[in-house]
């Protein structure tokens, strides 16, 4: 279990022994010299997963995937000098989303910093505010109470992961030469009478963070209301769509949720559901205001929602557990700092349905109107893709959506369904950095799972595909081959020829399969909507594909352009 071949070896393996009893099950380790000590510790431990990952960038957004996925902090190791920096961009998206990462840099000692020493940079705070916790260790040493202050130090680290709200943690690492486990001698004494099983035994994997309770009942609400069920970074499960249920149910207020919301995908609990409310606020109506808007974790993808409530300002409850502020708006807003679960289990009121029922008659309009354009398009175009996703993939089907065009795609054309998918997604920072490394991490040991992407955040993270070799998983890729930025053709700059095409929608001419046949990647082109049908149900149980469906970036964006708005034509 422990390693007392030398001081650091020895060091390296309390840490990881530490991190195992607290609950650790996987590590990434990328590939470097002086993290020598945390990799072997690692890799030797008998139950801890350790996976080796060459890109520290694709490492550190498998990991935060992985992190995602359980809810539980993944360890990142990488070397010294720029190692570390290339774990940045997922370090933001874990801060932002609350998703558990624990960063552990090996390091130079002191004495070789400030000196050009080879690989050496100054690693003190290089997440800057980001992590929620972050130090640098002592150098290892072979005393007995310095092996106590280690032990406590990970305990600490490991609780600021989870604590609420839950983040990164930073443990910078100095180690001195020898790095591999070559015996020094400074040891076999400690050995002798180290008793691992009480050193260990206060060490609990059943650390929990306390929740934030609600006890009082929400203000008296008016009878016209709305709720807006967003994004909200923990687990969302079952109970978290019931309770939103629940709480329509009482108030009688329709649920407008976003297709990152697992609340689409739990239909049945909920008779109030409206989801074609981006193309329904192309023609905004007064009897649709509402006297006061419960908005439940960050406000959806929709800049005509958001632009509808700026303009009509009603007052908003936002519900979340996360200290965050969650109104980009600055309306009249108040935060109530406790899961939807505990609100909607003090509820005591009803109200009348009539006012939700605009909403619900006029979503199943819309709803009408999407699934007859959709059933007499034969012609390959983008929008098609996330409606056939969601009505023909298996139940339970954990999906990635990348940023940019997918997430409006699913926005606009993502039906409700009784099927219980679990979107994921990087809304945080709303990059495009680490898509496909990302949805390895939810794919690795989950239900077969699916990414939708677009060309251009597939190309951004094609070292993600390394880690085929070590992955357990089945991913289907559902790429949508635009040849370029699909989100700028519907920005203004898409007028301004000639820079628009090099330096904005930047094509760049891939041939899929052949880059898929570089990693060894299974490739389909889509030549119609019935073979894309087939690929979707029933997924494979292992490996990686990918599915391609080409489409014209200019002709799509004028398929928008022409029928969102026409889409949300409604008799009121």
């Amino acid at each position: 279990m422990l390693d007392f071949r030398n001081v650091n070896s020895l060091w390296a393996s309390v840490l990881v022994e530490t991190l195992h009893r607290l609950g650790l099950t996987t590590a990434i380790c990328c590939p470097g010299s002086r993290s020598t000590p945390l990799t072997l510790a690692f890799a030797q431990h008998p139950v801890i997963k350790a996976i080796p990952v060459l890109d520290e960038r694709s490492a550190a957004f498998f990991a935060l995937g992985i992190a995602k996925a359980s809810q539980q902090p993944v360890a990142l190791v990488c070397t010294s000098g720029t190692a570390g920096a290339n774990f940045y961009p997922a370090v933001i998206e874990a801060k932002e989303t609350h998703t558990p990462l624990l960063i552990l840099t090996a390091d130079r000692p002191p004495e070789l910093h400030h000196c050009h020493a080879g690989q050496t940079i100054d690693q003190i705070k290089l997440y800057g505010n980001y992590p929620n916790w972050q130090t640098q260790l002592s150098t290892p040493g072979n005393d007995f109470s310095q092996l106590v202050y280690l032990r406590q130090t990970i305990v600490h680290a490991w609780e600021s992961c989870l604590f609420p709200p839950a983040g990164v943690v930073h443990l910078n690492i100095p180690f001195r030469d020898p790095l591999p486990p070559i015996a020094d001698g400074k040891t076999p004494k400690l050995e002798t009478g180290f008793d691992a099983d009480s050193f260990f035994s206060h060490l609990r994997a059943d650390f929990r963070p306390p929740l934030l309770t609600y006890h009082s009942p929400l203000p008296k609400l008016p009878p016209n209301g709305l709720i807006i069920a967003g994004v909200e970074h923990y687990t969302l499960s079952g109970s978290y769509c019931q309770a939103i249920a629940h709480l329509s149910r009482c108030l009688g207020y329709p649920v407008l949720a976003e297709a990152l919301s697992p609340v689409r995908n739990h239909a049945h609990l909920n008779p109030n559901l409206v989801t074609g409310y981006d193309l329904l606020l192309r023609h905004p109506a007064p009897e649709l205001e509402p006297e006061i808007v419960i908005q439940i974790g960050e406000l959806p993808t929709s800049k005509e929602l958001r632009q509808w409530l700026e303009k009509i300002d009603p007052p908003r409850l936002i519900i979340s557990p996360h200290p965050d502020n969650f109104d980009p708006l600055h309306g009249k807003t108040r935060h109530i700092r406790t899961r939807i679960e505990t609100v909607a289990q003090a509820l005591g009121q009803t109200h009348s349905h009539s006012y939700c029922q605009i909403w619900c008659d006029r979503d199943r309009s819309i709803r009408e109107n999407i699934i007859a354009k959709m059933d007499n398009t034969d012609e390959i175009i983008e929008a098609k893709v996330a409606y056939l996703l969601s009505r023909h993939l298996p139940p339970q089907t954990p999906i990635f959506i990348a940023n940019s065009m997918p997430i409006r795609y699913m926005e606009w054309f993502w039906l409700p369904n009784m099927r219980r998918y679990q979107p994921y997604f990087n809304r945080g920072a709303n990059g495009i950095d680490g898509t496909l490394s990302t949805a390895l991490g939810i794919a690795y040991k989950n239900n077969p799972s699916v990414l939708l992407t677009g060309d251009l955040a597939l190309l951004h993270d094609t070292n993600g595909f390394l880690s085929k070799k070590h992955f357990t998983g089945s991913l289907t890729i559902v790429l949508i081959n635009n040849d370029g930025g699909g989100i700028f053709e519907m920005l203004p700059i898409a007028g301004f020829a000639p820079y628009f095409e090099d330096y904005f929608a930047t094509p760049t001419g891939m041939d899929f399969e052949r880059l898929c046949g570089t990693y060894g990647v299974e490739h389909h082109l889509i030549k119609d909507w019935g073979q894309l049908i087939k690929l979707l149900n029933p997924l494979p149980q292992d490996g990686i594909r990918v599915i391609e469906v080409r489409s014209d970036r200019s002709s799509d964006a004028q398929w928008l352009q022409k029928n969102l708005k026409e889409l949300g034509r409604v008799d009121s």
